[in-house]
Parts: C-alpha cells; structure tokens; sequence
C-alpha cells in the first residue's frame, strides 16, 4: 500500500467514482433499453389492432377488407411487417413479406419481450403475436395477428444511445476525477502549512505553531506546541546544569594549581598534569552535553567565516600569510551560531598556525549540505596519518596543543548530522573539508 495520503484519497475517489458511474451507466441503459422496447410494444400493438379492424368474415370465409396503411408495408424488405393467420390456415400478409410466411409455431422467444424469427433477407425480425377471436352470428372465429420489424432497428438505436452516454459519462468522468484532485489538494493544504510551520520552527524564526487552522488539526497542533514547549524548558535545565558544573569545577581546579605551587618540581608538573586532563574531559563532556541541543537555528556562513577570520587575521599578519575566501554570501547551514563558530574557529586557527604564506576558504553547495574547504600550505600531514587528525589527543606536527580542536569540530559535525574529512591541499598542506547541514 503507497504511503502517500494524497495518491490514496485520490485512488479512493478513482474506485468511488468508477463504482457510481458504472451504476449510473447500468441503470440508464435498462431504462432506455426498456423504454424503446416499450415505444415499438405499443406500435406493434397499434398495427394488430388496425389488423383486427380490418377482417371480416362472410360465413367462415375472411376477407382483408382494410390494410394498415403505412408505405413500408407495400416495399419488399423495407424493415416492417404483418400477417394474419385463420383456423383453417389461410394467411394474409404484408407485400414486404414478399414470399415467406411468419408462422407462429416457429416463432421463439426473443428480447425485449418479442418473439423472434427471419424476415425475407435472412434479417433477424422481432415480432409481436396476439390470438384473437371475432364473433359472428353463426360462429366465433380465431384469428392469429401478427406485427414485425428488423431487429437491427432496436439494436442500432440502442447503440447509437449506448455511444453518446459513454461519451457523456467520460466527460462527467473527467469532471469528477478534477474535482477529486482539487478537492484533495484544498482538503492537504493546511497539512502543508503546518509543515511549513515547522519549518519555521526548526529553523529558529519561531518557538510555536499558529494555533489557527482547521478545526481538526487544532488537537493536533496544540499537542506540537506542547512539546515544543516541553523540549525548549528540558534546553533551559540541559544549559543551566552544563553551566553549573563547568563554575563548579573551575574552584577546586582553581585551588589544586595554587596548592600544586608548594610542591616539589616533579609533583607539582604531575598536579598540573593531571589538572589540565580533567579541564580537557570536562570541556568534551560539557561541550557534547550542549551539542544538538539548539540545532533549529539557520547561520550565515560568510558572515560568520568573516568574523572569525577577522579575528585570526592580527596572527597571520604579522607572519604575512593571506587570507583567499571565496564564500556565496547567500550560503546559510542549519546550525546554531555558537555551535558553528567553535567548530569552524578550530579548523581556521589550526591552519593559521601552521600556514606559510596562504589559506584558502572555499565553499559549494552541495545535494544536502555545504561543503566548506580550508586549505593551507604548510608541512601538510602524511597520508597514513590523515585518519587519525581528529582523535582525541593527537597533535599534529610538533604543535603542543590540547590535541582536542579538531576532536571536538568532529562531535559538532556528527551531532549536526554533518562530517569532517581531511585531504592533501593542492600546496601539500591540509586540506580539511567539512560538510554542514542544510535543510532542503
């Protein structure tokens, strides 16, 4: 079964429409059919009866004293007939008969509630038999009367009736199916507004949903603000107890380095040491708890970039390395500003130590996401060593960092739903690309 609603309500008016129409067809050929049967029931009914009129007996001889009077009946084949059978077998006919007989013994069932047999050029006749009886003063005689007419007759007109309504109901088909499909469409819209809806919420312009709609989506819309409302309160208390516990390690922290200076060379490098590994996990683990948690935001990248580079651009001055950035002003990604600025600020401050003479910011837009390359050209880093830049601890070169920069970029970009990758650069330095969200 296809998941899409909108193909399932239309198949559904499809089905719906084609079952009535059907009915619709059926029902109007019965009543066409019957009453064209019932018009030439009631013509053949008058020509017996003009027969019946025109018969008189002298003693128990008849005699054909006044014939219908319609021309066909003169034509040889021309469609109508009539004949008149006596007790004793003698036949009257019409000269369109020509030289058969219609006998009633022979006759058999037929549609339309005729009685069916052959006219004179081997046609299929449907014909209309009615036993009478003629009273005289001596005798009661019986007569067989007869009215016929080319079956074809009926049928092509009934068919030329079955053509026209098949041609009415496709148009009334057609009608139907294009108002199914704009009924379904006005029927979705406020779906696709509600979507759009969260769109809005998702890229930070708005905290809630319009509350005006249908009202069948009101439930359904007050129980998304709920939530939305419920998540915002669980970012508050997410970003209140990260805050509490970064101030509640920097005193003791704080106090362990001023205790440390008392000691001994060896445990005093020791102390520092190990405080300075617990600043690291506890910014990693800080830094992870924070991530994800505001991602319905929408950043301007060049705009950001630029910031960030101006920034770094006092460092790389003073060495006389140039800054090459080509960036869409256009270009936004769907990550909060914070979140962006610390993992972009890692990869361009990597590369302003290590750049000789350039750096290079580039960026594409990509399927679905942005593609930001920064390139230096420094020492660059050897090839079996790429894959492992971004783990923890690892340095690059003789740099004597936290060796946590580009770990922590990696958690932002993967909690985004993005990634980092590294490569040579064109000037055998690093080259480090990096993929940012964007909603499509």
């Amino acid at each position: 079964m296809t998941q899409s609603l909108r193909l399932r309500l239309f198949i559904g008016a499809v089905l719906a429409i084609a079952f009535i129409l059907l009915l619709v067809a059926s029902g109007l050929s019965r009543i066409f059919s019957n009453y064209v049967a019932d018009r030439y029931r009631a013509d053949m009914s008058a020509i017996i009866d003009q027969l019946a009129a025109g018969v008189e007996f002298q003693g128990a001889k008849a005699l054909m004293k006044n014939e219908p009077g319609d021309p066909r009946f003169e034509l040889p084949g021309s469609g109508l007939y009539w004949e008149i059978v006596t007790e004793d077998g003698v036949v009257f006919r019409s000269r369109s008969l020509w030289d058969i007989e219609l006998e009633p013994e022979g006759l058999l069932d037929g549609p339309y509630g005729f009685r069916e047999g052959v006219g004179p050029d081997g046609e299929p006749l449907l014909v209309q038999l009615r036993k009478i009886e003629i009273e005289n003063p001596d005798a009661t005689r019986p007569l067989t009367l007869l009215a016929a007419f080319d079956r074809r007759v009926i049928d092509d007109a009934i068919s030329e009736y079955h053509g026209a309504m098949t041609i009415m109901l496709v148009l009334t088909a057609a009608v139907l199916l294009a108002a199914a499909f704009m009924q379904i469409g006005i029927g979705l819209a406020p779906l696709s507004r509600l979507q759009n809806g969260l769109a809005l919420v998702r890229s930070g312009r708005t905290d809630q949903l319009p509350s005006a709609g249908p009202t069948e989506l009101r439930p359904l819309v007050s129980e998304l603000n709920g939530l939305l409302k419920e998540r915002e309160t669980a970012v508050e208390r997410a970003r209140a107890r990260a805050s509490d516990l970064a101030h509640g390690l920097k005193t003791p922290l704080t106090v362990l380095l001023q205790l440390s200076d008392n000691l001994p060379p060896r445990e005093q490098t020791l102390i520092r040491q190990q405080v300075d590994l617990i600043r690291q996990r506890a910014d990693r683990q800080l830094q992870s708890a924070r991530l994800g948690v505001e991602q319905m935001a929408q950043t301007g990248l060049a705009s950001l970039t630029g910031k960030l580079i101006s920034v770094l651009a006092p460092v790389t001055a003073a060495r006389d390395v140039l800054w090459h950035v080509d960036l869409d002003e256009q270009l936004t990604v769907d990550m909060d500003p914070a979140d962006l600025a610390e993992a972009l600020g890692n990869v361009l401050d990597n590369a302003t130590r290590f750049a000789k003479s350039e750096i290079r910011v580039t960026a594409e837009r990509e399927k679905d996401c942005v593609r930001l390359d920064v390139e230096d050209d420094g020492a660059g880093v050897a090839e079996e060593a790429l894959s492992e830049i971004a783990t923890r601890g690892v340095h690059i070169g003789e740099d004597e960092g936290t060796g946590l920069g580009l770990a922590i970029t990696a958690d932002i970009l993967t909690a985004y739903g993005g990634s980092i990758a590294f490569s040579r650069a064109a000037s055998d330095g690093l080259k480090v690309s990096l993929r940012l969200p964007v909603t499509a």
